[in-house]
């Protein structure tokens, strides 16, 4: 037990621990110390420098800045330099394939189901340079809205000859039957879904890249595009070069073809992004063509009032819509679907479309509903006509 400098308190282990000039247990004290002249503190530095005890070790407190332990230097530290200054590596080939030199007849566009090129935008949200298909990544230019082929004569005849060279002779009832019962269930593998964009420039690659592996593809359509099934055979038969051999309800299936060779399939550029949608004239109007303010807005208070033909849900099946409508208008001369869990933009391109399922519709949007007016109270047997598109109202 050491005493202090006085003699008067003992110097327990703990406060020569705090003691600032302690050295470590571990080092011996110097031989030669200025502490000479003083003997008592000499004495009491030198019992703190005696030899650790057991106790001691386990109490011993390690300084709290780490050892730095030596890393080991890299030898080759030259060579990764070197390399690091070598400039990389450029496959030829693949600097060789842009521009991509497509044979396909038809306009690129983001979507060839919900949208006419007969409409033309009066402006754009984003300048009509900058191409979603990257620069230069495609012997097209973009001109805001679609990338026009280049005009080659009988190109149409020969892309149509190319079709039927690749889907050969007409399937059986068996080999019908049999594909239908191999893709038609919900645990295929092989299946696409469409959305509100319906037939979209990507899903053409999609397409592809199922048929390597499968004869067929099973589609699944869901939003407003199910409200024209007819519509998205047509383009996916057109722009796929294959052929609907099932069709239920929302559900597709599109074969490929018997001469079908994944190495020949013809080549689609990838869109990168999608492009903003372009200014349109505003076609939902406040108010109606051939009707007053006050006329229009009788027709919407009674339309509001009225009970709703149908519930529409978000991202639902819409098949069965245009003939219920159809058949409400042969006694009722405005109807109203309640589109509250739809949203106003998918709202909105319900109503274009089932406006041209007549002439004389009418289409008022408020508060999430739609409400139609027709003139004539007997409407059968008329078609959807041109499609109206889908970025006008987005």
């Amino acid at each position: 037990m050491a005493r202090s400098e006085k003699g008067a308190f003992p110097l327990t282990l703990g406060m020569l621990k705090l003691i600032p000039w302690r050295r470590s247990i571990h080092q011996p004290p110097p031989l030669y110390h200025s502490s000479f002249t003083h003997p008592f503190l000499f004495i009491s530095r030198f019992l703190s420098g005696s030899p650790p005890t057991a106790e001691e070790e386990e109490m011993y407190d390690p300084p709290f800045s780490p050892t730095h332990a030596q890393i080991p230097r890299n030898k080759n530290k030259s060579k990764i330099i070197a390399k690091k200054k070598q400039p990389p590596k450029i496959n030829s080939d693949r600097a060789n394939d842009f521009p991509v030199k497509s044979e396909l007849p038809f306009d690129f566009m983001y979507s060839y189901s919900e949208i006419s090129p007969g409409v033309e935008p009066i402006g754009f949200r984003e300048p009509p340079r900058f191409s979603p298909f990257g620069p230069g990544r495609i012997d097209r230019k973009w001109n805001g809205t679609t990338a026009p082929a280049q005009q080659k004569p009988d190109l149409e005849k020969l892309a149509a000859e190319e079709r039927q060279r690749v889907l050969g002779e007409p399937l059986s009832d068996e080999e019908t039957a049999q594909l239908v019962e191999k893709y038609r269930h919900t645990n295929c593998s092989r299946q696409i879904n469409l959305g509100k964009g319906g037939v979209t420039h990507n899903t053409l690659e999609d397409i592809h890249n199922h048929w390597k592996r499968a004869e067929a593809v099973r589609i699944k359509c869901l939003g407003v595009p199910t409200l024209d099934m007819d519509n998205i055979c047509f383009h996916l038969e057109d722009k796929s070069g294959g052929k609907i051999i099932y069709r239920h309800i929302n559900t597709l299936l599109l074969y490929r073809g018997r001469n079908y060779d994944p190495g020949k399939r013809p080549q689609i550029p990838i869109m990168l992004w999608k492009p903003y949608a372009p200014i349109y004239p505003k076609l939902v109007k406040n108010v109606a063509d051939g009707l007053t303010f006050e006329e229009t807005k009788e027709k919407r208070n009674r339309g509001l009032n009225s009970p709703p033909l149908m519930k529409l849900s978000r991202n639902g099946v819409y098949v069965n819509v245009v003939e219920r409508v159809r058949t409400a208008f042969e006694t009722e001369d405005v109807v109203r679907l309640d589109c509250t869990h739809v949203g106003t933009s998918d709202c909105k391109k319900i109503g274009v479309k089932l406006r041209a399922t007549a002439e004389n519709i009418r289409v008022a949007v408020a508060n999430n509903i739609i409400l139609f007016r027709v003139t004539k109270t007997k409407l059968k047997n008329r078609n959807m006509g041109e499609m109206i598109p889908f970025q006008l109202l987005s």
